[in-house]
């Protein structure tokens, strides 16, 4: 996927050669990803903050589990974990992928993509009281780009290769439900796609769910090229994944304790919540090491009132936080 695309000549540039890279901390473009940039003007941006929101979603859903999406600042964003086969890359890939298809969707409805538009294939009589008209995303522009330009940096035929475009694929395919808006007075209707959280929250149900898979070859020199190579469910007595459903190929590290080897930071020094029984809590959180309680005073703005017009009043109201602390 993109997380994967790191080179030191893979530089865009505009017509004054100025470099353009989507951010300081996110990964440079490929050959093929340069092409899509250049022939799509004003995509960069929305690429851009797809994949800054998929990263915020990850360290939301994650926020109170061992692994909460780390990231830094150098050129592998999410580290070394993108380069295993647990369950945490194939949500790696599927959110980033489903990041760039919702922002690229919604930026042609928006009119910031020279190369799309609306959707406006949804027209005439819709209700008694309503009808279809409006600008919808445009959520086959954003699947089909992304596509093209996610799963571009995947090589090869091996079980890591089709894990990545399987959850690539899995994540554009939840943003595919729409919901729809409309004016309460003139009752036109139009399509939009559904919020990140949302798709963040159902790829975070299929992490839950996912499916160990094993390379499957089917052995048959009358079956296609892309039917010869698929993922097979490790115990036969399971169903094969679906195309929603996210896979993975091996146990995840774990992510207890510092390990330079799988690059995972440990718990220590996370914060917990002493009475909580479920992964949050101190007990699982801290792996069974234990934690240190500190407290600490914080200063916030409270009682706030607004004043005709137009101010608003506050005062400052300290209270004693209590903090645990993984050891």
């Amino acid at each position: 996927g993109i997380i994967n695309v790191a080179s030191s000549t893979n530089l865009l540039t505009d017509s004054k050669n100025v470099q353009l890279v989507l951010d300081p901390s996110l990964q440079l473009l490929s050959r093929k990803q340069r092409k899509l940039i250049r022939q799509n003007p004003g995509i960069l941006h929305s690429v851009s903050s797809g994949l800054q929101t998929a990263i915020k979603e990850c360290k939301w859903q994650f926020r109170n589990r061992r692994w909460n999406c780390p990231t830094s600042q150098g050129p592998n964003i999410f580290g070394k974990i993108v380069n295993r086969g647990c369950r945490e890359t194939a949500f790696i890939f599927a959110i980033t992928s489903a990041g760039v298809t919702h922002s690229v969707a919604r930026s042609c409805s928006e009119g910031s993509i020279e190369s799309c538009t609306c959707d406006y294939r949804r027209r005439g009589p819709g209700g008694p009281d309503w009808h279809w008209g409006g600008c919808s995303d445009n959520i086959d522009f954003g699947r089909l780009f992304g596509r093209e330009f996610v799963d571009s940096s995947e090589k090869g035929r091996d079980l890591r290769f089709l894990m990545n475009l399987h959850n690539n694929e899995a994540g554009r395919m939840e943003c595919k439900g729409h919901g729809m808006s409309g004016s309460c007075t003139v009752r036109t209707c139009w399509m939009r796609l559904p919020t990140f959280r949302a798709v963040g929250d159902v790829l975070k149900d299929r992490f839950d769910g996912a499916s160990r898979v094993i390379y499957g070859n089917k052995g048959s020199n009358r079956a296609s090229r892309v039917e010869l190579h698929h993922l097979e469910p490790e115990n036969p007595a399971h169903k094969p994944p679906s195309p929603h459903d996210l896979v993975y190929f091996e146990k995840s590290p774990n992510f207890c304790t510092y390990s330079g080897k799988t690059g995972t930071a440990g718990t220590a020094g996370r914060f917990c919540n002493s009475s909580s029984p479920g992964l949050d809590g101190c007990e699982l959180l801290c792996c069974g090491r234990g934690y240190r309680t500190r407290t600490q005073r914080v200063t916030e703005r409270c009682n706030c009132t607004f004043h005709w017009c137009c101010h608003v009043s506050c005062l400052n109201c300290t209270n004693t936080q209590v903090l645990h602390e993984c050891l």
